[in-house]
């Protein structure tokens, strides 16, 4: 039997809201940085619903994915901060051009149901940060190294490192208890359950990553991937996107 193109299939289930049998069940493995982590789980399935085919999805920080995809773990579609796409394009480890998917604020977060900080300034962010008995952030990952950044140009660095809980999800600690607060980027921040999001950082200290996507150099499903990405910039992406708390695009 003669297989219809995936990109074909796609399109006419999601018209038709119809499932497709393609004749050989394709796979393919999407590596996906942390920030979207919540947004493929729901959005895998669907594609796997819409096609017949299989997502198999690998979730780290950007960094890691890097490195595994250079060391030779096999992958057919990466998702990763913009900066790291342009870096393995360069390396030819990516075909371009690149594809944005999504923009990611830093912010924070507390336990639920306690007061929340003011943090509408940079002077009441530092205030927050300093009257908190811990704080919880992801060092070493974009968040974290953002945050960093935060903490130097509110020159608190030593402070809060001193008291500083280090881990991911970050929101984590302050559900335990074992932090005031967390901070970390927002979709990540959001799905942890009895966290609150107190809201992003004030545009002074903004902190934005675009995240990025790019077919594998040399993949194993050409065709997959083609139609993935497609996906991934639908409206109906888009719009599980943006309930993830990241904008779309």
């Amino acid at each position: 039997m003669h297989r219809a193109p995936v990109a074909l299939l796609l399109g006419i289930s999601l018209m038709a809201g119809l499932s497709p049998q393609p004749a050989t069940a394709g796979e393919i493995r999407v590596f996906c940085t942390q920030a979207l982590r919540t947004s493929l789980q729901e959005l895998g399935p669907r594609f796997e619903k819409a096609t017949g085919h299989t997502v198999v999805i690998a979730v780290a920080p950007s960094g890691q994915l890097v490195k595994r995809l250079a060391n030779g773990e096999p992958a057919d579609l990466i998702i990763a901060n913009a900066d790291n796409i342009d870096a393995l394009i360069k390396a030819d480890k990516v075909s371009g051009p690149r594809v944005n998917i999504a923009r990611a604020q830093v912010g924070l977060s507390i336990k639920a149901g306690t007061p929340k900080p003011d943090i509408s300034t940079p002077d009441a962010v530092k205030r927050a940060l300093l009257d908190a008995k811990a704080v919880a952030y992801s060092a070493g990952g974009l968040s974290g190294n953002a945050f960093e950044n935060v903490l130097t140009k509110l020159g608190i660095t030593d402070e809060i490192k001193a008291k500083a809980r280090n881990g991911s999800p970050a929101a984590g600690f302050v559900v335990r208890g074992e932090a005031d607060i967390a901070v970390q980027q927002i979709p990540e921040l959001i799905a942890v359950e009895g966290a609150e999001l107190v809201g992003p950082l004030p545009a002074e200290l903004d902190q934005v990553t675009q995240f990025s996507m790019g077919a594998v150099a040399r993949n194993s499903a050409p065709d997959l991937v083609k139609a993935m990405l497609t996906y991934l910039q639908s409206p109906e992406a888009q719009t599980v996107i943006k309930s993830k708390g990241l904008t779309p695009g």
